[in-house]
């Protein structure tokens, strides 16, 4: 069996164990990658002290410069970290299913210069960043993960300033919609024009301009705040190379 399907097997197991029919904690950390990737008995540690919290859109998570009380493990939707300034407002990177907020903590910092709030709703895993401090101590194996993590998401955000610089706008939406593709349950992504501009950087004209061209073509169907994902390889043919880029570092560093 490869990795990953020992992987797979490992979360079929543990949520059989912790029980199916119901939501518990087991049920939901077997969907974060980190928290999945832990020994069972560095899991089972954890478990104790991570916290079941709905993750409604527009939630903050934390606010810019002011200290970090809690990370989040996202089990589902999307966090995202965008830095405000009087030009206007741009998403620097994003949080899913992959990885968790609040690095600083792991860093053995308290603060960010962005603010993060949810831009896709979901639910998460909550932790006090004390209890991640004592965790990491406790457990190797989780502070060399989430050490790498780190280094994924500054990859990330360094891959996507320069996707920002060079690459084309519908090139970028493309690469963008699918990112949020892989994070969520479904096809349906739950998504304002005006929010799609802000976090591309661009203004809301000429989102409509680049949703409107990958609509015509079929790849997506745009309608009052929902995107469908209808073709998701021509989605990714219409991309350009950083969404390969980003998705195979990420793997690379997290062990698949």
């Amino acid at each position: 069996m490869t990795e990953g399907g020992a992987s797979l097997a490992r979360n079929d197991d543990l949520s059989l164990r912790y029980g199916a029919m119901t939501t518990t904690p087991m049920d939901l950390a077997v969907r974060n990658r980190l928290l999945a990737r832990l020994p069972t008995d560095a899991l089972d540690r954890m478990l104790p002290l991570l916290h079941h919290v709905p993750m409604p859109v527009g939630m903050t998570v934390y606010e810019a410069n002011q200290p970090i009380s809690h990370v989040y493990f996202v089990c589902d939707g999307i966090i995202s970290m965008v830095s405000e300034m009087g030009e206007g407002t741009v998403e620097v990177g994003t949080v899913g299913r992959e990885g968790m907020s609040g690095l600083p903590v792991v860093l053995e910092a308290t603060t960010m210069p962005t603010r993060a709030f949810v831009q896709v709703p979901g639910e998460a895993l909550r932790m006090s960043a004390d209890d991640l401090r004592e965790s990491m101590a406790a457990t190797p194996q989780l502070q060399r993960l989430l050490h790498r993590y780190a280094l994924a998401l500054f990859d990330h955000a360094a891959q996507h300033a320069a996707c920002n610089r060079l690459h084309a706008l519908e090139a970028r939406c493309a690469r963008w919609l699918l990112m949020t593709h892989d994070r969520v349950e479904g096809d349906v992504l739950r998504l304002k024009q005006q929010f799609l501009a802000e976090m591309l950087g661009v203004h809301r004209p000429a989102v409509t301009i680049a949703a409107g061209s990958l609509q015509r073509a079929g790849m997506i169907r745009y309608s009052r705040g929902k995107v469908t994902v209808v073709d998701r390889a021509a989605l990714e043919s219409a991309s350009c190379a950083c969404y390969g880029i980003m998705t195979r570092r990420a793997d690379e560093l997290l062990g698949e």
